[in-house]
C-alpha cells in the first residue's frame, strides 16, 4: 500500500467518528417477548438509554364517578449513549423522541408486554415519519426495553387530592429500527 493511501486513511479516521453515538449498531435485534417484536426485515439503527421521570395526576376514574386514580400524564427523559456519558437527545409527551441534531419522531403504541416487578411495561411503538434531517429519518419502530421504575404512585389518590401531580423516576432502553 502506498504511503499516501495510508496517510489519507489516518487523516480521515477521526472525521469518520463524528456523531458515532448515533451510528447504527451492528449487533442483532434484542431477544424480546413476541408481542413487542418488530416485523421481520426491520434493522436496528440505534439504541439509547432514557433516564427521567413519568408524571401522574390524581384524576376521577372514567366511568366510575367518585373514584380517583393516578393517571399517566407524560414522560420527560434524557436519551443517553450506552455509557451514559453523552446526552443524545430527549423524550417527551407525544410521545416524541428528539435527537440533538433536531430530527424527531412521534409514534403510536402497538403493543406492550409486562416488565419486571415495579417497572412500567415493555413497549412497541410504530413511528410516524420523522421531521427534520438527521438520525430519526427513516425510523419505523421503537422498542422500550429493560424498564426500571416508572409505575404509578402507591399512595392513595382521593377527591381531596384531585389535580395533584407526582413525578416518578424511571429508566428504559429505547431501540430504534429502520
Amino acid at each position: 500500500m502506498k504511503l499516501s493511501t495510508v496517510m489519507a486513511a489516518l487523516i480521515a479516521a477521526p472525521f469518520a467518528m463524528v456523531g458515532c453515538s448515533w451510528m447504527p449498531m451492528m449487533s442483532s435485534a434484542p431477544d424480546v417477548p413476541a408481542p413487542i417484536a418488530v416485523p421481520s426485515g426491520s434493522k436496528m439503527s440505534m439504541r439509547t438509554v432514557g433516564v427521567g421521570e413519568l408524571t401522574y395526576e390524581c384524576r376521577e376514574k372514567q366511568g366510575a364517578a367518585g373514584t380517583f386514580e393516578w393517571t399517566f400524564v407524560g414522560p420527560t427523559a434524557t436519551l443517553w449513549d450506552a455509557n451514559r456519558t453523552k446526552a443524545l437527545g430527549k423524550y417527551y409527551g407525544g410521545p416524541t423522541w428528539e435527537a440533538n441534531d433536531g430530527s424527531k419522531v412521534t409514534g403510536k403504541q402497538l403493543a406492550v408486554s409486562p416488565g419486571k416487578d415495579g417497572a412500567i411495561p415493555l413497549q412497541l411503538v410504530q413511528a410516524a415519519p420523522a421531521t427534520g434531517n438527521g438520525v430519526m429519518q427513516g425510523v419505523t419502530y421503537i422498542q422500550r426495553l429493560n424498564t426500571v421504575g416508572g409505575v404509578a404512585p402507591k399512595e392513595p389518590c382521593a377527591a381531596s387530592g384531585a389535580g395533584q401531580r407526582r413525578q416518578v423516576k424511571y429508566e428504559a432502553d429505547y431501540v430504534f429500527y429502520k
